[in-house]
């Protein structure tokens, strides 16, 4: 398999502190990103704890078999919780995660939150994550009318979350690679303030990753800047 990759981050121009955290390991081909929870304390040790278990947890995995990401997304919540603890012993921290791995001819993709996956392929771009909302929740459960009533700060609260004390339900899919695939992982300091269309027609046209990432790190930058953004950008030249 022959892969590019690139990942970026930056703080914006509100916050005053960047909670987002990335994994980028070309050698396992496993790809993050964590999006701390800006509501609670320790949004960034959130993510910083979670995307270093990931790291842990996985090194000396089988890389010829598939790993099974809801087990390891509630080994990294224990740790998670318990760094909470220390830091704010009555709400904890929290934040989300989207993980990837690319292994023989296939990918596993999950998470937990409202962080994004993207798959780019033939011309057809799809979102392969749905985002852990009570909008989305609630429309699930009770049809498509059931959140009209929600405000917009309700509707995008998060349901699920890395720290919570409850281990969350991670979703997890695996689909088969193509040589030409193009794959994103960001957090939604990038999917609030560029249209997915937008998206699409970035990662479609970037001659490589690198250049694809920094367009969209830019573009959101350019319209406000008012969340940080990251994202993992990975071209599979061939498979």
């Amino acid at each position: 398999m022959r892969i590019r990759t690139a990942a970026l981050t930056d703080i914006g121009k509100i916050r005053e502190e960047n909670e987002d955290r990335f994994l980028r390991d070309d050698e396992l081909r496993l790809y993050a990103v964590a999006d701390g929870i800006g509501g609670l304390a320790g949004g960034a040790e959130a993510a910083e704890e979670t995307v270093k278990q990931l790291a842990a947890l996985t090194h000396g995995l089988p890389t010829g078999a598939a790993w099974d990401f809801p087990a390891l997304i509630r080994a990294i919540n224990e740790h998670v919780v318990i760094r909470g603890r220390a830091i704010d012993a009555l709400f904890g921290i929290g934040t989300t995660l989207i993980v990837v791995r690319l292994y023989k001819r296939s990918m596993q993709v999950a998470h937990v939150g409202d962080s994004s996956c993207f798959i780019h392929r033939n011309g057809v771009f799809e979102k392969l994550t749905l985002d852990h909302t009570v909008e989305n929740e609630m429309r699930a459960l009770h049809g498509s009318g059931a959140a009209d009533h929600l405000s917009a700060r309700t509707r995008g609260a998060l349901t699920r979350c890395v720290g919570q004390p409850k281990p969350p339900e991670a979703d997890s899919l695996t689909r088969p690679l193509k040589s030409g695939d193009r794959i994103l992982l960001c957090s939604d300091g990038i999917t609030r303030f560029i249209q997915e269309p937008e998206i699409a027609a970035i990662v479609g046209r970037a001659p490589g990753p690198a250049e694809g990432m920094q367009e969209m790190i830019d573009l959101a930058s350019k319209r406000g800047g008012y969340d940080n953004a990251t994202g993992v950008l990975v071209f599979v030249d061939e498979v």
